[in-house]
C-alpha cells in the first residue's frame, strides 16, 4: 500500500546510462523518491526486500534473467505495481504484450538515446505515480476471474459502430471485453494509448486470444461487422462514411490531451459520423482523454458506457466522462458485455 508521502520508485535496467538518467530526472519530481536502481532482476529482488518500493520501472531485455521471467516470479511471490519500459522494436512490442499479460500495469517506450529521455519522463512519472496506488494483489485475483462470454451471434449485417477508448490498464480490459463478444459484433474501432510498434503487437495478440478479426487499422480500411480495428500508435483514428459504409482515416494531427491516438479525436468523429448508430465505451485510464468526445456521442444519441472505479486500474478517464454527464451506464468490466449485448439487441443486431 502506498505510503502517505512520496511515491517510492525502484528503477531496474541493465543500462547504467538509463539508470542514471531516469533516476536524475525522476528525482526532480517532488512527489517521487527514487529509492534505488538495479542492473538486473537479482539485484532488484534484494532491493525490493530492503527498500520496499511502491512501484518498479522495469526494462524487459536484460542479462542473467529476462524481465518477463522476473515479472512472472514477482507477481507470484510479491505482487506489486510495475511499469515496463520497452524498446520501440518488433521484439520490444511483443515482449511488452507478454509483460502486460504477466501483470505489468503499463508500458512506456524506451528512449532511443539518453539525451532524448527527458521526452519520456513526464509520461513515466505520471504513470508511476498513478499505478503505485493500484492494489495489485486484488487485481491478481481478478485476473483469474473470467468475464462470462456470450455465444449469441448477430442476426444480420448492420451499420452500427462500437467505439472503445482506454489507457492505463486498458489492454487486459479490452481483451476481456472482446473475448465476451459475439463473433460478428458491430464494426468496432479502438483507441488505446500505446506507442507505435506496440499497437501492432497488441492487435496480433488480440487476434490470437479472441475469436474476432482484430487488426491494426490501415488508412481507408472498412469498418464491418466482426472486424475490430486498433488505432496505430502515433496516429489518430477517425471514423468516416463512404456512401452507406464506414471506414477509418488515420491522421498525423497534433496530440490531443497529450496523446496520439486520442480517444477524444476518435469519439468526436464517431459522434459526427455515426450519431445514434453508435455505442461508446470508455475504459480504465489516466487523465480525461475521451470525456469530451463521449459527451458529444451522448448528445448525438449514442449509447454510452463507462467502466466503474472498482474494476478500473486507474479511474481517471471514466470518472471524467461521468462527471460531464456523458455516460448512460456505469458498470464493472465483467458486466459490460451484457450491457452491450442488450444494446445490440435493442438496435436490432441480435435476435
Amino acid at each position: 500500500m502506498l505510503n502517505s508521502g512520496r511515491t517510492k520508485v525502484l528503477i531496474v535496467d541493465d543500462s547504467a546510462v538509463i539508470r542514471q538518467t531516469f533516476a536524475g530526472i525522476l528525482s526532480e519530481d517532488p512527489e517521487i523518491e527514487v529509492v534505488g536502481t538495479a542492473p538486473d532482476p537479482y539485484v532488484a529482488r534484494d532491493m525490493i526486500i530492503e527498500k520496499h518500493p511502491d512501484v518498479l520501472s522495469l526494462d524487459i531485455e536484460m542479462p542473467r534473467m529476462d524481465g518477463i521471467t522476473f515479472l512472472n516470479r514477482l507477481m507470484h511471490y510479491h505482487p506489486m505495481p510495475v511499469v515496463v519500459v520497452s524498446s520501440l522494436t518488433s521484439k520490444g512490442g511483443q515482449l511488452a504484450m507478454d509483460a502486460l499479460h504477466a501483470g505489468a500495469l503499463a508500458v512506456i517506450s524506451k528512449p532511443r538515446a539518453a539525451f532524448s529521455a527527458a521526452g519520456t519522463m513526464d509520461e513515466l512519472a505520471i504513470t508511476l505515480k498513478a499505478v503505485a496506488r493500484v492494489n495489485v494483489k486484488e487485481r491478481a485475483l481478478d485476473r483469474k476471474r473470467k468475464v462470462v462470454a456470450s455465444t449469441q451471434a448477430l442476426s444480420k449485417t448492420t451499420n452500427h459502430i462500437l467505439a472503445i477508448g482506454a489507457s492505463t490498464g486498458g489492454t487486459t480490459a479490452i481483451e476481456a471485453l472482446l473475448n465476451a463478444m459475439p463473433v460478428n459484433l458491430p464494426g468496432t474501432i479502438i483507441s488505446q494509448h500505446m506507442p507505435e510498434v506496440f499497437t501492432l503487437s497488441f492487435a496480433e495478440r488480440l487476434a490470437k486470444e479472441t475469436h474476432l478479426d482484430v487488426r491494426e487499422a490501415k488508412n481507408g480500411e472498412s469498418v464491418v461487422p466482426g472486424r475490430v480495428l486498433i488505432a496505430p500508435g502515433n496516429k489518430h483514428l477517425l471514423l468516416k462514411r463512404s456512401g452507406a459504409s464506414y471506414l477509418v482515416a488515420l491522421s498525423d494531427g497534433p496530440k490531443v490531451n497529450r496523446h496520439r491516438p486520442s480517444v477524444d479525436v476518435m469519439f468526436q468523429s464517431v459522434a459526427k459520423t455515426a450519431g445514434s448508430n453508435a455505442i461508446g465505451v470508455i475504459l480504465t485510464g489516466m487523465g480525461r482523454d475521451g470525456a469530451e468526445g463521449l459527451l458529444a456521442m451522448h448528445k448525438n444519441g449514442a449509447a454510452t458506457i463507462a467502466q466503474d472505479e472498482a474494476s478500473s486500474v486507474v479511474f481517471g478517464m471514466p470518472k471524467a466522462a461521468i462527471d460531464l454527464d456523458a455516460v448512460d451506464t456505469v458498470s464493472g468490466l465483467a458486466d459490460i458485455p451484457g450491457h452491450l449485448l442488450r444494446l445490440f439487441k435493442q438496435k436490432g443486431d441480435v435476435k
